[in-house]
This record gives structure tokens, sequence and C-alpha cells, in this order.
């Protein structure tokens, strides 16, 4: 069994940029450079044979060419007593949306069932502990919520799979796809 999702890579001078503002949050586990990614899909667990069908079907989703995304404000994942996750956005792009969606498909084609939710893109900054104090992370927000990217060129996305350790899951580009 491997652990895939597709996914967008940063460029370096954006993950430069992300890693600023990485700090004074305790509580935050954050991302290094090389876990900070834009997930178009997450397929889960699935065996070898099922991975091969994927990354075949994948070579479908890349129709369209080259498009440009840019990061807009951050925020949280949470509900309204816990927040455990903390991102960059993306501004709306219905290239990325389809992009997203054509990795999904591919899955389906592939006999890969995954989970049914609205795509919200974004780039994951930190987990957050339980006990991380709200109004830190409230204020972490209203610090950072001026966030904004120059335009970044996307015209390939990748394969990765993904292996959870200790320090944080480890993620392996598997295939590349140009678009």
């Amino acid at each position: 069994m491997i652990r895939l999702f597709t996914a967008l890579s940063v460029p370096d001078d954006v993950a430069e940029t992300l890693k600023r503002r990485q700090s004074g949050l305790p509580g935050a586990k954050w991302r290094t450079a090389e876990q900070l990614h834009v997930t178009l899909a997450f397929y889960g667990e699935i065996d070898e044979r099922r991975a091969d069908d994927l990354a075949a079907e994948l070579s479908r989703a890349g129709a369209g060419g080259p498009f440009e995304i840019a990061l807009a404000g951050v925020g949280a994942f949470g509900d309204s007593h816990r927040s455990h996750t903390l991102w960059a956005g993306i501004e709306p792009n219905e290239r990325l949306n389809v992009l997203a969606g054509r990795c999904r498909s591919a899955a389906e084609r592939a006999g890969i069932t995954i989970e049914r939710r609205d795509y919200r893109p974004h780039v994951t900054l930190a987990y957050l502990k339980p006990q991380t104090n709200q109004d830190r992370i409230g204020a972490w927000i209203k610090g950072h919520n001026l966030l904004h990217s120059p335009p970044i060129r996307v015209d390939r996305f990748g394969l990765y799979s993904s292996v959870l350790a200790h320090e944080g899951s480890q993620y392996q580009l598997e295939r590349e796809y140009l678009l």
C-alpha cells in the first residue's frame, strides 16, 4: 500500500516568503519548505496496481497548458472551539479548480474512491497542538492576513507519496506531469 496525493510544488522564493511568517505562535508545528505544496487531490492508501492505474490516468489530467496562481491571505481550519491548521490561501482560480477536478476524475477512472468535499486550495503552514491559545492564533492571522504573492507560474503538477513520520509527513515526488 502506498499513500498518494497530487499537488503543485511551491517555488523556492515563495517558500522563503512563507518561512518568514512561520514564527510567533507557541503550539504551532511549522511545515518545512520541503513540505509546502498546494494539494490538488488526496487519494489515501492504495495498492500498487491502482497506483499504476492512477499514474496512467493522471497523464490525461494536465490538458489546457500553463497558468498562474497567487497566494492571498492566511487563515485556520477548525471549528469555533479549536483551530487545528494554519494555511496560506490561494486567490480564486478557475484553471486550478479544473485541474483539481481532473485529478479527482483520474482517481475515479482508476477505481479509487476519494472523499467528496469542496476544493479549498491552500498551502498548509502549520498544524496546531490542541492547547494552542485561540487568541494567539487570531492575533497571528491578523498580523499576516495581508499576505499576497506575485503570480506563480504553474506548468506541471506531481504525484507524491507520503510517509507519516514523527517529525511530520515526508513526501516523495513519484511522477511529474507537464501542463
